[in-house]
């Protein structure tokens, strides 16, 4: 989508972090935005920024995890804007416990924000974009924990879940004229150290890192990577450029390119080890 400038786009976690700078891009760009977010008071505060600015932007509330309400989010964005050709699967949660420590709950949780919303978010908005013909982009944000199992097991699942998505359906939507990318930030200034303030009542008690995992220096290090990270709009920036240059991987910074390179090497190294080997059939 090499032209943006007055295309519509929807944008779920827009109230805070990446979604609300990848919004701010968007608009900066003429694009209408529809922000959503499952927090109310920091939704309409971004849509306030925002449209201070003339921007032409409105907000839903949503609780992305649940697919009723991402559908109705979906109806309402049409009923404002008339169409959609952009949509931006970005909401996400850090959460659920190490091994021997995690929950369903805590499991559900993160699988219903993380990845789920992803798939909802494709299923409901790809027929939208495919109706007009004009074409349209679909991001969604996995992480770089997306490429290299370094977090918490079910944060790692759902975010190596969404990049497979993604790299799947590029190929078949490309057929269908919808662009699709997948977003795999390193550490942003974002709140995701304190998921917790979105969490539904429906999942009741979710476990809580104890103190001492707290106070460990692994969580210590990410809380002050993450408070001292990469400006959102940056990477609001990355994102409209990846957009209309139809990038299948949109990375934020170089930092964890070592560390993915020894994966895939060890990978290899798997292959090599039976390379000279013949299978019985």
């Amino acid at each position: 989508m090499e032209k943006l400038e007055g295309k519509v786009a929807f944008v779920t976690g827009a109230g805070s972090g990446i979604g609300l700078g990848i919004a701010q891009a968007l608009a900066a760009a003429g694009v209408k935005v529809m922000l959503c977010d499952i927090d109310e008071a920091a939704l309409g505060a971004a849509v306030d920024g925002l449209a201070a600015t003339n921007a032409d932007v409105a907000g839903v509330r949503a609780d992305v995890s649940l697919k009723d309400e991402l559908r109705a989010a979906a109806d309402e964005t049409i009923e404002r804007f008339g169409k959609v050709h952009i949509v931006v699967n970005n909401a996400g949660v850090g959460g659920g416990g190490e091994y021997g420590e995690w929950t369903d709950a805590s499991w559900d949780w993160t699988i219903g924000v993380n990845l789920m919303s992803v798939v909802w978010g494709i299923e409901i908005f790809g027929p939208l974009i495919e109706s007009h013909g004009e074409g349209g982009h679909i991001v969604s944000t996995a992480s770089i924990a997306g490429l290299m199992a370094a977090v918490g097991p079910s944060y790692n699942v759902t975010k190596y879940g969404v990049v497979a998505l993604s790299e799947g359906l590029r190929p078949q939507l490309a057929l269908r004229g919808i662009g699709v990318s997948v977003l795999c930030p390193g550490f942003i200034r974002t709140q995701i150290m304190d998921s917790r303030r979105a969490l539904p009542d429906r999942y009741g008690e979710i476990e809580e890192m104890n103190e001492e995992d707290a106070a460990s220096e692994f969580v210590q290090v990410a809380r002050a990577a993450i408070e001292n990270g990469i400006d959102p709009r940056y990477v609001g920036e990355l994102v409209r450029e990846g957009i209309e240059g139809d990038w299948p991987y949109i990375f934020t910074d170089t930092e964890f390119e070592p560390v993915i390179a020894e994966r895939f090497a060890n990978i290899t190294a798997g292959f090599d080890r039976i390379r000279d080997r013949t299978p019985e059939r």
